[in-house]
């Protein structure tokens, strides 16, 4: 069993708490110091370092092996994701859900965006994406209106104008919880 590498009188602090002390009597690996409290504590030899008018006292030899065990530990370097990763973008201009739209008239046309969005929705909600994105365009604000009602019906989402510098005023984000 090796000895201590402290004297009676040697101040010491402990390695996993805030504890600083002078040492006051060594016995095999006990070491028995009075804290700055004026509390006398008991503890193993390997908890304690000793503490120089320097500074903290570390062997050359132990600093060495930490640093050499740090540099050979595989670390998972950090990667930053962007804040809504999670996030799909759904197009309702009707020339990107049909290729003929000439022969519709206003409302069908409103009713082939409101069923591809309410599709959509619910096609999030059922894989879990948590941002939907919804581009309406400008126009007269017809079916944005109309989109606010779907979106009003479901309690587990929230919604609100998207991000103006990407999309402009014509998109809505969904928030789905």
């Amino acid at each position: 069993m090796m000895k201590p590498d402290f004297e009676i009188g040697d101040t010491v602090e402990t390695i996993d708490d805030n504890i600083k002390g002078v040492v006051i009597s060594i016995e095999n690996q006990l070491v028995k110091i009075l804290s700055e409290d004026d509390f006398e504590l008991t503890f193993q030899a390997h908890e304690l370092i000793k503490i120089t008018e320097k500074g903290l006292s570390i062997k050359t030899d132990d600093l060495k092996k930490v640093l050499q065990q740090e540099l050979h530990t595989n670390r998972k370097i950090p990667i930053k994701k962007e804040k809504h990763t999670n996030k799909i973008e759904i197009d309702l201009h009707i020339h990107e859900l049909i290729d003929d739209a000439r022969h519709l008239s206003n409302f069908e046309i409103l009713n082939i965006q409101l069923n591809k969005a309410k599709q959509q929705l619910e096609w999030a909600m059922d894989k879990r994406i948590k941002y939907v994105v919804f581009i309406h365009g400008v126009g007269q604000g017809v079916l944005k209106a109309e989109l606010q009602t779907l979106f009003r019906r479901y309690e587990n989402l929230e919604f609100y104008d998207a991000d103006y510098q990407t999309y402009g005023v014509g998109a809505t984000e969904v928030c789905i919880y």
